[in-house]
């Protein structure tokens, strides 16, 4: 079997050029992957030699001398960075050979498409010239028939009335012999037509067209040859296993192996070998009793008329705390030590501490009791002596004053060095900030040493405002404004996306503080940004020279390849322009409020350059950057579409406040809405026209890989004929599936499949579930769906298997469609290949 034998039928050639374009289309999608893969490889490289970076600087690396576990690990840092090398090679060779290969393929492809159908539809034509030039002659050889019957008639009906002879029966007698002739040889040629036609036409399908499908064929097996080697290819330059992989881990490994425990500590304990820690001796300083005529004495209890009371008060209080020292010693609050967890037990030092303390406690307190009773039994009755000898060479300290004094220094050792340790953390990410001092002239000046020390580094407290920025002329290098590298205020994570390759740069304006500042926004290392600084001349400036405008000095830091800052490193290369989709905000006249939309108001406008009216969308001011980057967003997924059935992007406007997104407009406004005011007058063929509109529009996104995950009537867009256009793309993923993390908030419960309200899981299935309310609601002619029932009743009915009932006048294929859609397991409902298919049959049968 192959093409020349089996594929010579009409509807062969088109499934031929089906396949053909399924192919363009599958190379256009690996090019698109690959890339995606390219990017995230060198992004990982990137991110896991900046980590190894970080881990190769320790702090107090003199006092790791000598030991295993540092060695260890900046031999694991090392092997980790060449890992990232390794990679980023890999990701070079995948871009430089496999994604080149692609392009070229698919380059090649369509160029064999290009030719197979033009050869297709000339052999088509040859065929179509055959069959008219017969029926041509075929009815010249008609005319000419009637003619020579014609003229047959008037000679035998002049023969009859004049006879043999007349003028009359001359004239017409060669009239008749005329289109006898004539007839004759239209007879001969079409007879000689139809014998070189069917010669032509049997070499036209037995050798020409088979041939033609021969060579399609090899060339079909050759790009499939040149296919599999590029899969070969990314197998070659995606393996991790290889020997370079290999011996990496090898050394790793090794790097592991090389530390012993016993060994780790050694050189330290050598170095730092110290005598046994003397003993505290607590003295009694006799300087305090110099002054008390001999009453008190050093290291004496003083025991008399005045302290009498106070001494058998203090003694009742001890013996109390002494005996619930010894029953919390006898009674501790902690279980007993188990051998099997000997780590926790090495850790954990809560236990000894506590058994420390308690014992502590109990020496001190009994000490104290004891002396105190012997010096009451020594009193008597009568006589009072002036004071008992009190030793403190071999005990704790016994004096209340001075257990007080330990307790409070202990506690201002341990609350200094937690100070210190926090100091330490807390200043450690601001080592390299210079130290700020206030000037009379109310500038911030840097007292750091280096470049930026000089006199001239002098920045404002507060920078210039934009309109002053973005207005500002310098010896005629123009408007900011008109920079192709200006991007206006687009959100951070927007300039993230467009900044790829090392050395990739572009200028934006931010608003921090409720001051506008210009970014310099540069891919090197990651992603940096630096602030354009002001002089207190007006001139601008980073690190080195001053300049009267920002164009000239992004100019001059680009062309003198000079790092924006010397402890960045970071160098300008390449200039990333606007994209052509970027507007500017004064080529958008706002005519009037049409709606409100999550971020902002929705505007009629009109485009100044054509006139054009359009929709826009704007972005309140106010929004943090995370939110004005979620309204970007459903800009960049519709930038990509083309398609009758979606709304069609015009452009973003990022240039200056607000945010705009620029959109067709669509004049009937929401499908909603439009099924309400015209309930009485829709027809059963319309709301089928609609149901086709946006299963073709939804088979579309799903081709692209787009999950709508906001399906519903009030997101869909009329325009003129009636015809659907899907809208509202801020809650879109394109991915095949999307995993929600960040709550449940915003979701839409009564459109939205059970797995992704339970789980958290979209793909294109969910969108068909919510396909399925959408079509309820043009055949309820926008009715509410769960009508009366809360959202969580809604979603217990649901998980229950109660599915909506159908509306009025639907047609039964249309409701078994709908509870396709609405099957709970999501592999059990239709495709929007399949959903599409059904909606155009049913369409056209109710036509």
């Amino acid at each position: 079997m192959g093409f020349s034998t089996s594929l010579q039928g009409q509807s062969s050639h088109e499934a031929l050029l089906a396949r053909q374009d399924a192919e363009i289309k599958l190379l256009e999608t690996m090019r698109r992957c690959l890339t995606i893969k390219v990017k995230s490889d060198r992004e990982y490289a990137s991110t896991i030699s900046s980590l190894t970076m970080q881990g190769k600087k320790i702090e107090r690396n003199e006092d790791l001398v000598g030991s295993l576990i540092a060695q260890s690990w900046r031999d694991i840092m090392d092997s980790i960075d060449q890992t990232a090398k390794l990679i980023k090679q890999q990701a070079d060779s995948i871009e430089a050979i496999v994604v080149e290969h692609i392009m070229t393929l698919y380059s090649e492809r369509r160029r064999a498409r290009k030719v197979y159908q033009e050869e297709q539809t000339w052999l088509n034509n040859q065929f179509q010239q055959l069959t008219e030039d017969v029926a041509r002659k075929k009815l010249e050889y008609q005319k000419n028939l009637e003619m020579y019957k014609l003229m047959r008639s008037r000679f035998e009906e002049h023969y009859v009335k004049s006879g043999r002879v007349g003028r009359k029966l001359d004239e017409v007698r060669e009239k008749y012999q005329k289109a006898c002739r004539k007839l004759h040889l239209t007879h001969n040629e079409y007879v000689l037509l139809l014998g070189a036609v069917t010669e032509c036409e049997h070499d036209l399908r037995t050798c020409y067209l088979p041939s033609l499908l021969h060579r399609q064929q090899a060339i079909h097996q050759e790009f499939i040859t040149s296919w599999k080697t590029i899969l070969q290819d990314i197998v070659k330059y995606s393996d991790f296993t290889t020997d370079k992989f290999q011996e990496i881990h090898r050394r790793m490994q090794k790097a592991v192996d090389s530390v012993k425990p016993v060994e780790e500590y050694r050189d330290f304990i050598g170095k730092h070998r110290t005598r046994p820690a003397s003993p505290i001796r607590f003295v009694f300083d006799e300087n305090l009793v110099d002054d008390t005529s001999g009453k008190l004495l050093p290291n004496k209890l003083t025991v008399d008329n005045l302290t009498i009371d106070w001494l058998r008060n203090r003694l009742t209080e001890l013996e109390t705390s002494l005996k619930a020292t010894q029953q919390s010693r006898q009674n501790p609050p902690y279980p007993s030590e188990n051998n099997s967890d000997s780590k926790i037990s090495i850790l954990d030092y809560s236990r000894e501490r506590e058994e420390l303390r308690l014992r502590c406690q109990e020496k001190r307190l009994q000490r104290q009791v004891d002396v105190i009773r012997a010096a009451l039994n020594e009193l008597g009755c009568e006589e009072l002596p002036l004071g008992y000898d009190l030793s403190m060479e071999s005990s704790f300290a016994d004096s209340p004053s001075i257990s007080k004094k330990n307790t409070v220094a202990d506690i201002g050792l341990f609350t200094l060095r937690r100070n210190q340790r926090f100091m330490t953390i807390f200043r450690s990410p601001f080592k390299s900030l210079p130290i700020i001092n206030d000037t009379k002239d109310g500038t911030i000046r840097s007292s750091s040493e280096g470049p930026t020390s000089k006199a001239d580094n002098t920045l404002p407290v507060t920078f210039r405002g934009i309109s002053h920025l973005t207005s500002q002329k310098g010896n005629g290098s123009g408007d900011l404004m008109e920079e192709e590298w200006f991007h206006g205020v687009l959100p951070r994570e927007e300039v993230v996306r467009l900044l790829v390759t090392e050395g990739d740069f572009l200028v934006r304006e931010t608003t921090r503080n409720d001051e506008c500042q210009i970014v310099l926004s540069v891919c090197w290392d990651g992603h940096k940004h630096f602030i354009v600084q002001t002089t207190p001349e007006g001139h601008y400036r980073f690190e080195g020279p001053t300049f009267p405008s920002i164009q000239e000095l992004i100019r001059h830091q680009w062309l003198s390849g000079l790092p924006v800052t010397s402890r960045s490193g970071a160098i300008l290369k390449t200039p990333i322009l606007r994209e052509r989709w970027e507007l500017n905000n004064d080529d958008v006249i706002l005519l009037e409020k049409i709606g409100r939309g999550n971020f902002g108001d929705v505007y009629k406008a009109q485009l100044k350059t054509c006139k054009t009216e359009v929709a826009v969308k704007t972005c309140k001011v106010t929004l943090p950057d995370e939110q004005k980057r979620k309204f970007l967003q459903e800009g960049r997924i519709l930038k990509q579409y083309d398609h009758p059935n979606i709304v069609k992007l015009i452009g973003i406007c990022v240039q200056k406040q607000p945010i705009m997104i620029v959109m067709e407009l669509v004049p009937g406004g929401s499908l909603l809405t439009y099924l309400r005011k015209n309930a009485n007058t829709i027809t059963q063929q319309e709301q089928l026209r609609m149901c086709k509109d946006a299963a073709a529009g939804m088979r579309y996104l799903e081709s692209k890989y787009c999950i709508h995950r906001d399906l519903a009537a009030r997101n869909c867009l009329v325009g003129y004929e009636s015809i659907v256009k899907i809208s509202d793309f801020g809650m879109s993923r394109e991915e095949e599936e999307y995993i929600v993390s960040d709550g449940m908030k915003q979701i839409p419960i009564k459109w939205t499949a059970p797995e992704a309200l339970n789980f958290g899981k979209y793909t294109s299935l969910c969108d068909v579930w919510s396909y399925g309310i959408l079509m309820w609601e043009i055949f309820s002619k926008g009715g509410n769906p769960y009508s009366g029932m809360s959202n969580s009743q809604a979603r217990e009915k649901i998980d229950a298997g109660y599915r909506m009932p159908a509306p009025e006048n639907t047609p039964d294929e249309i409701y078994r469609l709908m509870l396709r859609c609405w099957e709970y397991e999501p592999e059990k409902r239709p495709h929007f290949d399949q959903i599409y298919t059904v909606v155009e049959t049913l369409s056209q049968a109710y036509l």
